[in-house]
């Protein structure tokens, strides 16, 4: 039967009409649904610099996440309200117990790209692993990190949370893990005073379970030794740092500590040479685990996405200049190398910058090129690498970013005087304009550009978080003879599992050595299969 022209026509009409419709209940639902998980008393102040002309700390980019620009500007303080989870339970403090529901599917998603660290979690639940033990986190509060927590409270851990960064935390996400009843202090855009509050009551506090874990002065904790912490996980040492500094006699409590970043490790090491540190520490930053994979993949992913979502810019032909060679420097220098762009390298190591010069990068001091440059990324993990006087050399709309972990790479305080105008275009980008006209653009105001501007695959985290848990089980089972109060390497062995979990992702088939070959080489057949020393 054939159908005439003009009824075709109808049933076009009748279907976009229903399509529509459809559309339109969605985004209502959506609204509703919106309206209903911001229903603390949340409202915007528009401003990003105080009169004094001091760089407000509230502006933040969700990455993907329903830490949403409302929030970011909001006059609501966690600290001065009372909220409970839905089994009464109250020892944490987040932006917002509602968006606990919200926060629980992100880390569903999450767990379907760390299947491995699944598998890990699966294995060691039923050994308890890890039961009595008793850890201080302080990390990046994300879903990622979320899966990590739940495998060590699956292992037997009790645990205290809290952020390691004022600007990353995922607010729905803090408050998953505070309806599950994990003690957790964090919320995204936390001022200073408020994240070294929240580092003190996840420090002092007592730990779910204990007698006086509800108590309403968390602060003065238990004076019973054998409830205070054994164990800590750290990310850029300022947990560790501030046990030591106002807790001295918890901190000698302390059995073991994990660490997965370089700032972290470098505390650490000097502590180890002054004979301060209590107990053994896990280096996981320098395990090859997290150097080949979280510092080099993970950067090299994020870097550019971070730059487009903030700016739509074209990233194609720009000259970048990439501050440091590290492992975090190599995968930023090859992403933007790979989308077409001009890439230029500064070193003060001759080694990093002879690698840089064979991968055809030019090694150049950045006063040299700073007229010229279209974009700037810090990767040093060191200070004031990007100067004011840099910075005034800058041309006009030059966009300036920081990847490595410290937030002070980029001298930012510097910009907070009242010859320059800082514009807020969008969350974590500003724009700050001279008096001649011209502007800069600055992201996360010199924090992480991909932990604030973009997301990290969760399958790197995934790597990064299965060496921070088999870590802390190594300390805490290991013999008292094994490991001295002094820093450590992970054991060879334990890298080559992490990876080995990891591989069967990608279906992938190792190849067996025979007794004949493992003889050759003096190893065993199952690993490990390089020296601790050998340089991947």
């Amino acid at each position: 039967t054939r159908i005439s022209e003009s009824d075709l026509l109808k049933n076009k009409g009748r279907h976009l009409q229903k399509n529509l419709a459809n559309s339109e209940g969605v985004k209502a639902s959506y609204r509703r649904e919106k309206w209903r998980s911001r229903s603390m008393s949340i409202s915007s102040n528009g401003n990003d610099v105080s009169s004094s002309g001091s760089v407000s700390s509230r502006s933040s980019f969700s990455s993907g996440s329903e830490s949403s620009d409302d929030e970011d500007n909001s006059k609501f303080d966690p600290r001065e309200s009372e909220q409970k989870n839905s089994a009464g339970q109250s020892d944490f403090c987040v932006r917002n117990i509602q968006l606990c529901s919200f926060g629980r599917r992100e880390i569903e998603i999450a767990q379907e790209e760390m299947s491995a660290l699944i598998l890990l979690r699966n294995k060691l639940s039923s050994e308890r692993s890890l039961a009595g033990a008793r850890i201080l986190i302080c990390t990046h509060i994300t879903a990622q990190s979320a899966v990590l927590i739940e495998t060590l409270l699956a292992c037997g851990a009790k645990i205290r949370v809290c952020s390691c960064n004022i600007h990353s935390t995922q607010n729905e996400v803090a408050a998953a893990l505070a309806e599950k009843g994990v003690s957790i202090y964090a919320w995204k855009n936390m001022t200073e005073k408020d994240f070294w509050w929240c580092i003190d009551q996840c420090v002092a506090g007592n730990f779910p379970g204990d007698p006086g874990s509800e108590s309403a002065d968390a602060a003065s904790g238990s004076e019973n030794k054998n409830l205070w912490a054994n164990m800590i996980l750290d990310d850029g040492g300022d947990l560790t740092h501030h046990l030591y500094k106002n807790y001295p006699e918890r901190f000698n409590n302390i059995t073991g500590i994990v660490e997965e970043n370089i700032a972290g490790i470098h505390r650490l090491y000097q502590m180890s040479r002054q004979g301060k540190l209590p107990a053994p520490v896990m280096n996981v930053n320098d395990s090859v685990t997290k150097t080949k994979f979280d510092n080099f993949y993970a950067s090299r992913e994020s870097v550019t996405d971070a730059i487009k979502r903030s700016t739509d810019c074209m990233i194609g032909g720009k000259l970048v200049v990439i501050l440091g060679y590290g492992e975090v420097g190599k995968g930023c220098a090859a992403a933007f190398q790979g989308i077409g762009c001009i890439v230029m390298v500064t070193e003060v190591d001759p080694i990093c910058a002879i690698q840089a010069a064979m991968q055809g990068f030019r090694i150049v001091r950045l006063e040299d090129v700073v007229h010229h440059a279209d974009i700037v990324v810090t990767c040093t993990g060191n200070k004031n690498v990007v100067t004011r006087d840099h910075m005034n050399k800058l041309k006009k709309g030059c966009i300036v970013a920081n990847m490595g972990h410290s937030s002070v790479e980029i001298d930012v305080s510097s910009l907070a005087t009242n010859e320059l105008r800082w514009e807020r275009i969008r969350s974590q980008v500003h724009h700050i304009h001279w008096p001649d006209g011209k502007y800069i653009v600055l992201l996360a105001k010199g924090g992480l550009a991909n932990h604030n501007c973009s997301s990290i695959p969760s399958f790197v985290i995934s790597v990064t978080a299965t060496t921070q848990a088999l870590a802390l089980i190594e300390l805490y089972k290991a013999p008292t003879t094994r490991y001295k109060a002094d820093v450590y390497l992970l054991p060879k062995k334990m890298d080559e599992y992490v990876a080995q979990l990891h591989l069967t992702v990608f279906n992938a088939h190792l190849t067996e050595l025979t007794r004949e070959q493992a003889a050759f080489l003096n190893i065993n057949r199952s690993g490990p299969f390089k020296s601790q020393h050998y340089k991947y």
